[in-house]
């Protein structure tokens, strides 16, 4: 058993393993990883399970920084417990080409669950992991054969606790009863600012308490017996965990510790050395770690290991016992979907009336999800709205953890955390509903979903004006453009059911990041595709849809989404004219730019220079497409309480207005100068 004594000098190693790093790079968060790493000491040392030889494990513990800034602190934790992150990674903490970057990055560094640095995100989607655990435990285990069996840990800070995004999923975590979920608060009472008594005064613990969380006071973070029995608690209530540690930002430097100097600069070098002479750490060498420190923790990963391989024979004699169950959680774990799912896409017949693409893609997510297990998510308080519900299914309660339909509530924000949490989890497929226009509250998660390359599907209805009455509050005029500029993400906008079909598939199969679904609340005829193009073309992101009148095009006209059915109608009058016109639909500029060169060339030929694009939003990111002598017919204001049919006329999103436009292109590009 350690002693007193090597429990203190691998601590030190942690904080001291962490300010050489950032005194090295002169940059970075020292007062983080100073203040808790006893904190994760603990948890890395007596309850955590992983195996740094398997960092996917499925059966691992999971754990978050989300407090990212406080990157060294996870860094050296991983280093020292055996991940493949060797010193010399250390020692280029915040370098070019590094694994070890100024916040944590998922895929970039062994042992890194998720990308953390903007504050609330970490918390927020641990309660994904959490409720992602209780579902498939609530799938796959049976008597005798727990497969999943794990908790999801965190350290947060007074910023993840200030932010709103975490207030809404520790509301809905508490509502939940989400038991797997353990946090240790970094209550060291310093933000950036100063002292949190200028903006944090609340009781955080009754705060917590209220939401339904079980709370733990431990008065000294640096008192392991007091943090070993407040986890321990933890793991044995049935309810997700707060424990309030007091901590000291910036532990044992001189003059910083308890000031806001310690948290976001280098220490510097006098304040580094007076700090190991407090804490009775050697000069040198520098990037000290003891032989001893270091076999404590090889010894703890042999613990793990012991584990980690009972949990390999327990799955092997399951897959003896339940050999169907067992082939389904594999193949949900690989990510790969089901062979008969492009299968099982409905075909929509061919309707002047049609439907809502909102109203398709109900129809064609109840169509796949009973084939694809994984399938899971829900709506922010807008289902019957959405049309996200998944017929036959149950939801997702602190009763019964089988449902996978999630209700969110009023929590957009929380929501796309959520999915995050959810899709990083692993074995499972989230999807998420809210208007278009309120993709605004969720943009820090979507964002981190691109980044962190998850297969995440938001389903956001309501997608323009057409929305009508309820005026320019809830109808996006900005939010296409705005998500279309976020790398590794696709939007895509179908312009009728099948488009919509392809839609789903195209998000299901992406495994390597987000799908934004853009959906009308108005009806859209579903094309005659036996005469106009194949609604598979939207695999490619835009695709000719017809070409309409005598010879080859003299024109293009593109559209997305619900403007596709003006565009037809543009091109029958100007084929009608004379005017042979190329129609494309053009439902993602992303998948689009993905093509070769010669299929881009193929759908929008160089030397066709006439061409108009019309949506109904802004015009902004079409005049790529469109070129010099192009037409872009769109709305670069904010939009009218009025029924959509008036509002599409008078703001010129009209078959008259798309003609009008073409002939003026035709005879500039024919008389120059005019």
């Amino acid at each position: 058993m350690a002693t007193k004594e090597l429990h203190e000098k691998a601590i030190n190693t942690i904080r001291f393993l962490a300010a050489e790093a950032i005194q090295k790079a002169n940059s970075g968060h020292p007062g983080l990883p100073m203040g808790m790493a006893s904190a994760a000491y603990v948890l890395y040392t007596r309850h955590m399970k992983y195996n740094p030889a398997d960092p996917q494990w499925p059966d691992r513990d999971r754990f978050i920084l989300s407090a990212g800034h406080g990157s060294m602190l996870l860094y050296a934790m991983l280093h020292l417990s055996g991940y493949d992150l060797p010193l010399a990674e250390i020692k280029q903490f915040r370098q070019w080409g590094s694994k070890t970057p100024g916040h944590p990055e998922h895929g970039l560094t062994p042992g890194v669950e998720m990308t953390t640095g903007p504050l609330g995100q970490g918390f927020s989607s641990g309660v994904g992991m959490a409720i992602a655990a209780e579902h498939l435990a609530a799938l796959y285990n049976r008597d005798n054969y727990d497969i999943v069996d794990h908790f999801i840990y965190a350290i947060v800070s007074d910023g993840d606790l200030m932010e709103g995004v975490a207030s809404e999923a520790a509301s809905l975590a508490g509502h939940l009863r989400l038991g797997r979920l353990i946090y240790l608060y970094d209550d060291n009472r310093i933000s950036i600012d100063g002292s949190t008594d200028i903006t944090f005064t609340e009781d955080r613990a009754a705060r917590f308490e209220a939401y339904g969380w079980h709370v733990e006071q431990v008065a000294d973070v640096n008192d392991l017996e007091a943090l070993d029995r407040a986890i321990e608690a933890a793991k044995a209530d049935d309810r997700p965990s707060l424990i309030v540690t007091r901590s000291h930002i910036g532990f044992g430097l001189p003059t910083k510790q308890d000031t806001a100097a310690a948290h976001g600069e280098p220490p510097g070098e006098e304040e580094l050395a007076g700090a190991k002479d407090k804490l009775g750490w050697p000069q040198e060498p520098s990037f000290l770690v003891p032989d001893d420190v270091r076999d404590h923790f090889h010894a703890g990963a042999e613990r793990n290991l012991e584990a980690y391989e009972s949990w390999q024979e327990k799955l092997v004699s399951y897959g003896e016992a339940y050999p169907e169950l067992s082939a389904q959680f594999k193949r949900t774990l690989s990510g790969i979907l089901p062979a008969e799912a492009r299968g099982k896409l409905p075909v929509f017949d061919t309707d002047a009336k049609g439907m809502a693409t909102r109203a398709s893609s109900g129809k064609v997510l109840n169509a796949l999800a009973p084939i694809i297990p994984e399938l899971i998510g829900g709506s922010a308080d807008l289902t019957g709205s959405n049309k996200t519900a998944l017929e036959g299914e149950m939801s997702f309660t602190a009763d019964d953890r089988r449902g996978r339909y999630l209700h969110f509530g009023v929590r957009e924000h929380a929501m796309g955390a959520i999915l995050n949490g959810l899709s990083l989890h692993g074995g499972l497929i989230p999807f998420g509903g809210t208007f278009l226009v309120f993709s605004d509250y969720m943009r820090g998660a979507v964002r981190l979903a691109a980044l962190m390359e998850q297969r995440v599907i938001y389903v956001f209805t309501h997608d323009s004006i057409g929305l009508g009455e309820d005026g320019p509050t809830h109808q996006p005029i900005e939010q296409l453009t705005a998500l279309r500029t976020i790398p590794n993400m696709v939007v895509l906008r179908p312009a009728d059911a099948n488009e919509v079909a392809q839609a789903w598939m195209s998000a299901l199969e992406r495994d390597d990041g987000p799908t934004a679904l853009a959906l009308t609340r108005q009806a859209l005829p579903t094309i005659d595709r036996a005469k106009f193009g194949s609604a598979e073309g939207l695999q490619k992101g835009a695709y000719v849809l017809a070409d309409l009148g005598e010879g080859p095009p003299q024109l293009i006209l593109m559209a997305s989404g619900s403007e596709v059915e003006i565009i037809l109608e543009a091109g029958v009058k100007l084929a009608g004219e004379g005017i042979s016109t190329r129609i494309v639909s053009f439902p993602s500029w992303e998948l689009f730019e993905a093509q070769p060169a010669e299929y881009r060339q193929q759908v929008l030929p160089g030397a066709i220079r006439a061409r108009v694009a019309i949506e109904a939003g802004i015009t902004l990111g079409w005049e790529r497409w469109v070129g010099d002598d192009g037409a872009v017919i769109g709305i670069n204001h904010f939009g009218e309480s009025a029924p959509f049919e008036e509002l599409y006329e008078r703001f010129g999103l009209t078959a008259d207005n798309v003609v009008q436009k073409a002939q003026e292109i035709l005879a500039r590009i024919e008389t120059p100068g005019k």
